[in-house]
């Protein structure tokens, strides 16, 4: 009978052993994705061709900073230094985001593209958020929970803001290029 070793596990792999890792990695992990969006953000907005959505994109930008911060405070909070991990996901999101302005005729397509791609980003934060408030919650860390939770409600606001936006200016436009 053939004995496996164990596989020494990397530092990374430690952080993700209990639920207070999966919690620690996971903050990592958003931390990466808002930092990168506050670079982002303002070419999106820079791409926008309707005022509504650019000045949107704006004040999103203003609030990704404030959540920036927040996460900052939240890691202190827990007796941690503010580092992020790289997220594959919001990388690639991006990717795809960058692809649609770059390929993208200026005017409502693009436009509505540009919410598509911030939808899918609204997304995907919405779920770390939901994820990382129960982890807190569970973790009895009250004080970061709350803070999540303030997020994840702007997160909530901006995606409906966004559906707003092209559901009331800019899909019927871009449905009537042909």
């Amino acid at each position: 009978m053939e004995t496996k070793e164990k596989k020494q596990a990397t530092p990374e792999a430690k952080t993700t052993e209990n639920l207070r890792g999966l919690f620690e990695d996971g903050l990592r992990d958003i931390y990466w994705a808002e930092k990168v969006l506050t670079k982002t953000l303002p070419k999106m907005a820079k791409s926008a061709s309707t005022p509504e959505l650019a000045n949107a994109l704006k004040n999103h930008l203003n609030e990704t900073e404030e959540q920036v911060s927040r996460l900052e405070k939240i890691f202190k909070t827990i007796g941690m230094e503010p580092t992020a991990k790289k997220n594959d996901s919001i990388e690639g999101l991006l990717k795809e985001s960058n692809s649609i302005m770059d390929e993208t005729k200026s005017g409502a397509v693009r436009d509505a593209g540009i919410i598509a791609a911030g939808q899918k980003v609204k997304h995907y934060e919405i779920a770390s958020y939901g994820t990382l408030h129960a982890f807190a919650k569970t973790l009895g860390e009250d004080k970061t929970a709350n803070l999540l939770a303030l997020t994840l409600d702007e997160e909530k606001k901006t995606d409906a803001q966004l559906t707003g936006i092209a559901l009331n200016s800019i899909n019927k436009p871009a449905a009537n290029i042909k």
